[in-house]
């Protein structure tokens, strides 16, 4: 494992469309709130901001996904994302998705994999 990416979860903590797993990025000296959730087999990580209004999606801790377990939504506006790329499928959003982040899944394990974008 490089010395640069860093575990995030086991994968088993990880469901289709079940709770995410919150953790934190570092950038610009500051702690950003992030996310990371399972769908179609599937790991994703973004930001845990809305792209409407920068506040946390989660309606209750580690719940990004709607109850149909298809999208993940905003709690505080009801914006609806693509699980898969973060993209905005309605709602306050106005065509602005969430920011990705690079993670990997690897041995049983997910990892925060910084690169030039996201140090």
């Amino acid at each position: 494992m490089a010395a640069d990416q860093r575990l995030i979860c086991l994968a088993a903590a990880l469901t289709d469309g079940g709770p995410g797993v919150r953790f934190t990025v570092c950038t610009n000296g500051v702690d950003e709130p992030a996310f990371a959730v399972r769908f179609q087999g599937r790991v994703a990580a973004y930001f845990n901001r809305c792209a409407h209004v920068p506040i946390e999606l989660d309606w209750q801790p580690n719940e990004f996904f709607d109850d149909s377990g298809l999208y993940l939504i905003c709690a505080t506006h009801g914006a609806l994302y693509s699980p898969q790329d973060g993209r905005c499928l309605g709602g306050r959003c106005n065509g602005r998705g969430l920011t990705p982040l690079p993670v990997e899944e690897r041995d049983g394990a997910i990892y925060f994999t910084p690169n030039e974008q996201i140090p």
